[in-house]
């Protein structure tokens, strides 16, 4: 399993949300990059970005600070947050980005998930943020009556390299990932999974390595930020 240290970025700022929740932001680092370089020092092999304004706004907002990232880091990254259309996408994908993350348009455009994914194959991931096994949208603003499992597996055909499935309720609040759903969602369908959303400690990690589902990997910010969790000591007990 791979450890993907999260780096959500607001006005510019590496920063973490409390459940999803843009007024409940605490600023970590104010340069994104140089946080970024300490997690590819202890030793990452991936990064995840989030761009939170552009979840908002539609577009990608923090762009200058994703860039610098991507300049400054040899280990690949993957991109969510504002990216809707396929400019956006083949903009990203040019300047370096390893993966971009579809999570809107995934509901509202499943279409262009499907262009993006035949037109950059392993290039093109959805993300599937949920509260209480409901997809929500928009920055996490906009709950739908769309199933999780459902949706992953409208996308069984179409190429995506990877679902990131975060429970909303748990990220940032430091009380363990949803175990149970993220397994079950693993054992669904044939996309590899990554969990995110409340990975908190080493016991943790080791659940979700040994949930009886196929996990790709697992995404942690809070606790890499607080040192809850060592990252050296992470790789170590997913790699083992």
């Amino acid at each position: 399993m791979i450890l993907y240290p999260a780096i959500d970025l607001k006005d510019g700022n590496a920063v973490r949300l409390y459940k999803g929740e843009m007024d409940q932001a605490t600023v970590f680092n104010d340069n994104p990059a140089a946080q970024a370089l300490e997690f590819v020092n202890a030793g990452c092999e991936w990064l995840h970005l989030v761009d939170l304004n552009g979840a908002f706004a539609g577009e990608p907002v923090n762009a200058a600070p994703v860039e610098e990232i991507l300049k400054q880091c040899k280990v690949p990254a993957q991109l969510g947050g504002g990216i809707r259309d396929m400019a956006t996408i083949e903009r990203w994908l040019s300047k370096g980005l390893q993966r971009v993350i579809l999570g809107t348009v995934a509901v509202e455009n499943p279409d262009l998930v499907r262009e993006a994914a035949r037109a950059f194959p392993g290039h093109v991931a959805v993300g599937i943020d949920a509260r209480n096994g409901m997809v929500a949208t928009k920055g996490w603003a906009e709950e739908t009556n769309v199933n999780v499992t459902d949706l992953a597996k409208s996308f069984e055909d179409a190429g995506v390299a990877a679902i990131i499935y975060t429970d909303i309720n748990r990220d940032g609040a430091m009380q363990g990932p949803n175990v149970e759903a993220t397994a079950a969602l693993g054992n669904a369908v044939s996309i590899p999974v990554i969990a995110s959303g409340g990975v908190s400690s080493l016991d943790d990690l080791r659940a979700l390595k040994s949930c009886g589902a196929p996990l790709n990997g697992a995404i942690s910010g809070r606790a890499l930020y607080d040192g809850a969790i060592d990252l050296g000591e992470a790789l170590n007990v997913l790699r083992g």
